[in-house]
């Protein structure tokens, strides 16, 4: 008698990448493997800073949790020479090319040095914010007071007419960031 064994199937998932596998057997001996990829679409905010892309990452590290993603910290200095190009100071080799930390909701942030000696020219802006919807209102009051923490509180935490809690600030970095929480206040 011939059993047909049921199939076995894992996914994993890596950045915005998934690979589920399936496997069957036959009696139990294993007859074929499927394995299929799926590169997942994602939006990633990107952000620019003078000299101090790491330092910035690290602190974020710090609010969100989690590990840096991909490689890890990509520098300049692995960037093979360009034919023709100047060569880098070693002040900036040592800065950071490339570096993803996912927060939450599969949202990544990125981020890279861009200093003028590479001819960067940043600029502090008011046009960019980072909008976190957290499922808690303590997860929002603990992001939002870490972020705050040493930079400016443009709206309190409160109550706002559209039903959910919201504020905003402006980090010791300079970047924007919007909380907003649909989870409604416990009555007690």
């Amino acid at each position: 008698m011939i059993s047909l064994k049921k199939p076995s199937k894992t996914a994993t998932f890596s950045g915005n990448i998934y690979t589920f596998t399936e496997q069957m057997g036959l009696s139990g001996c294993l007859f074929f493997i499927i394995i299929k990829t799926i590169i997942m679409a994602r939006v990633s905010t990107y952000l620019n800073f003078h000299r101090n892309t790491e330092e910035v990452f690290n602190f974020y590290k710090s609010v969100f949790g989690g590990e840096f993603g991909g490689q890890g910290i990509a520098r300049f200095g692995e960037i093979p020479p360009a034919p023709g190009a100047p060569a880098l100071s070693d002040a900036d080799k040592n800065l950071v090319m490339h570096i993803e930390l996912p927060i939450m909701g599969g949202h990544v942030l990125m981020g890279t040095d861009a200093p003028d000696s590479m001819g960067f020219k940043v600029i502090n802006g008011n046009n960019v914010y980072i909008m976190l919807e957290p499922d808690t209102r303590t997860e929002t009051k603990r992001l939002y007071d870490k972020l705050a923490a040493g930079g400016q509180v443009t709206q309190e935490l409160q109550e706002m007419f559209w039903g959910d809690y919201y504020g905003s600030c402006t980090d010791k970095y300079g970047v924007q960031w919007m909380f907003n929480c649909s989870e409604k206040k416990s009555v007690n």
